[in-house]
C-alpha cells in the first residue's frame, strides 16, 4: 500500500505546533515540523486571540510540509486542524475578520452563567445541551457581548469556532464541526444541531453559523492564494474532531471500552466514551458535561483544572528554564501534606498563584507550602486527589466497568504524577501517548482520505503506532 502524508495543525491555548505524519497502511509515524506561540493580547482591558498570527503560522507550517516532502518527491494528502473549545471568530461577508476573537480567560464573562440564568434556567439549558456550566462557554460569551452592546455579533456574517475559522481562512468554506460546537452549550445532542431557542435567547439566527459537519468531512481544497503562498496543490482540508480533546480521545490506544480517560494538560478532562448523552438530574447535580465524539459517541466528562496551577507557579518562581524532570521529581523532597481543590474559583486566574495557594491553605487549616518542592508536591497530590474523587463519581454513570485509567497528553510524561494517580485511583494507569491529540487528528484525516473506515480501525492503528507505560497502585 502506498504511503500517504498528512499535516496535523494542533492549536492549544497560547501555543501550537504542526505535525507531519506518514501512514503506510499499518502505522502512523509523526514528526514535529514547527512549534509557535501566540500569547493572549490585552487590548483596552480585554483578552483577545491574535488570529492573524495563528493563520500566518499555519501558512508557514504548510510551506514547511511542502518543502520537506519535496525532498523525497512525496506529496501531502490532507490537512486537519484541532483547537481548544468555546471561543469563536467573527467574519464579514467578504471573508475578512470582524475584529479579534475574545479569549475564554477574559474576565468580562465572570458571573455570566448567573446572568444568563435570568433568561433561561440552568435546568432548561442543561436538559437541552447536557453541558457543564462554565462562564466562558460560547453561549455565555455571546450573551455577555449582547448585554454589553457589542456590535460584532450583529455585523458579522459568520460566527465560527476556532478550528472552523482557520479552515475558512484556508478554503473559503464555512462549516461548524460537531465536536467543537458541542463545547458551546448551544448544541442539542438530541437534534444534532445548534438549538434554535438558545440562539434566539442571544438574538442570533442559525444562518450566522456554518452547517454541522462530522469528523472526516472534507471541507474543501485550499484557496489558490494559499496554494501560491505554501507551494502546495489543491490539498483538501478535512474536518477532524475539531475540539482537541475529542481528537485526543480518538487516539487512545485501547482494544476495549473498559476504561476512563484523562487528557492531562493545562486542563485535565476526565471522562468515558458513552454511546449516547447522559442527561439527568444526577449528571446535572454533579455538573458533568456531554461533549460530542466521533460516530455519534458522547464524551461524558468533567473538566478539572489541571497543570495550569503548576505552570503558573513555575513561571512565578522564575523556573521556566528549569529542568522539568528534576522539578517534577522534587515532589519527593517534600513532606507537606496539604491538599487544595484545583477547581476552587480562586485558582482560575489569580494575580499570584503562589499567594492563591497560600491563602487557600490558611483559610482551610492546611499547612502553607514553603519550598519549591512543597508547592510541586501539593499541586501534584491535589490533582491526583481530585481526579480520584471525580473518577468515583464517574463510575456511577458508566455502563462498562472502569478497569484502568488512560492518561494522554503532555502530563502523561510525568511519571511522578502518574504514580500518584494510580495510588489515589486504585487502578492501573496507562500513560501515553503524549501526542494523542495529533494522532487522533491524523486518524480522522485517514478516514477522510478513505484509508480508515471505523473507529475500531483507527484504534488498531493507534495501538500499532504508540508505546505506553503502565503504573500500578503501590498503596
Amino acid at each position: 500500500m502506498d504511503k500517504t502524508y498528512h499535516l496535523a495543525i494542533d492549536l492549544g491555548a497560547t501555543s501550537g505546533r504542526s505535525i507531519l505524519a506518514g501512514y503506510d497502511g499499518d502505522n502512523v509515524v509523526m514528526s514535529e515540523l514547527t512549534r509557535f506561540h501566540y500569547p493572549m493580547l490585552t487590548i483596552r482591558g480585554h483578552l483577545f486571540w491574535n488570529l492573524p498570527l495563528i493563520y500566518q503560522e499555519v501558512i508557514k507550517a504548510m510551506k514547511a510540509a511542502a518543502e520537506k516532502l519535496s525532498e523525497s518527491g512525496s506529496e501531502l494528502s490532507s490537512i486537519g486542524i484541532d483547537t481548544w473549545g468555546c471561543d469563536v471568530a467573527y467574519f464579514y461577508a467578504d471573508g475578512s475578520l470582524a475584529g479579534l476573537p475574545y479569549c475564554y480567560r477574559d474576565t468580562h464573562t465572570e458571573g455570566a452563567v448567573d446572568e444568563y440564568s435570568k433568561v433561561i434556567s440552568r435546568e432548561t439549558v442543561y436538559a437541552k445541551t447536557g453541558i457543564q456550566f462554565m462562564d466562558f462557554n460560547t453561549l455565555f460569551q455571546l450573551h455577555t457581548l449582547r448585554r454589553n452592546g457589542a456590535k460584532v455579533i450583529d455585523s458579522a456574517d459568520k460566527i465560527l469556532w476556532m478550528p472552523d475559522a482557520v479552515a475558512y481562512m484556508l478554503t473559503g468554506n464555512a462549516v461548524t464541526e460537531y465536536t467543537v460546537a458541542s463545547t458551546s452549550e448551544m448544541l442539542n445532542p438530541a437534534t444534532g444541531d445548534l438549538d434554535v431557542e438558545l440562539l434566539d435567547s442571544v438574538g442570533l439566527s442559525r444562518s450566522k453559523f456554518g452547517p454541522i459537519v462530522q469528523p472526516g468531512h472534507i471541507i474543501g481544497a485550499i484557496l489558490p492564494q494559499v496554494q501560491e503562498a505554501t507551494g502546495l496543490g489543491e490539498i483538501p482540508v478535512i474536518a477532524v474532531a475539531g475540539h482537541d480533546t475529542a481528537s485526543a480521545v480518538i487516539g487512545v490506544p485501547t482494544p476495549d471500552t473498559d476504561y476512563a480517560y484523562l487528557s492531562c494538560g493545562t486542563w485535565s478532562l476526565l471522562g468515558i466514551e458513552s454511546p449516547e448523552a447522559i442527561i439527568n438530574d444526577k449528571s446535572f447535580g454533579y455538573n458533568f458535561t456531554n461533549e460530542g465524539g466521533i460516530d455519534g459517541t458522547t464524551r461524558f466528562l468533567k473538566n478539572i483544572c489541571g497543570l495550569w496551577i503548576f505552570e503558573r507557579v513555575r513561571a512565578e518562581l522564575g523556573l521556566q528554564d528549569a529542568d522539568i524532570s528534576k522539578l517534577a521529581a522534587s515532589c519527593h523532597d517534600s513532606v507537606c501534606q496539604s491538599i487544595i481543590n484545583p477547581d476552587d474559583p480562586s485558582f482560575a486566574n489569580p494575580r499570584s498563584m503562589v499567594e492563591a495557594i497560600n491563602s487557600y491553605c490558611r483559610d482551610h487549616g492546611e499547612e502553607v507550602p514553603v519550598t519549591t518542592a512543597d508547592y510541586v508536591r501539593v499541586i501534584y497530590r491535589s490533582l491526583a486527589h481530585r481526579v480520584a474523587e471525580m473518577l468515583d463519581v464517574l463510575k456511577e454513570f458508566s455502563t462498562a466497568p472502569v478497569r484502568r485509567l488512560h492518561v494522554i497528553g503532555g502530563g502523561s510524561r510525568n511519571s511522578h504524577l502518574m504514580q500518584m494517580l494510580a495510588d489515589d485511583c486504585g487502578i492501573p494507569v496507562v500513560a501515553g501517548p503524549a501526542e494523542c491529540t495529533a494522532l487522533g487528528n491524523v486518524l480522522v484525516q485517514l478516514r477522510g482520505c478513505g484509508r480508515a473506515e471505523t473507529l475500531a480501525d483507527m484504534r488498531r492503528i493507534a495501538i500499532n503506532s504508540t508505546e505506553t507505560s503502565t503504573f500500578t497502585p503501590q498503596v
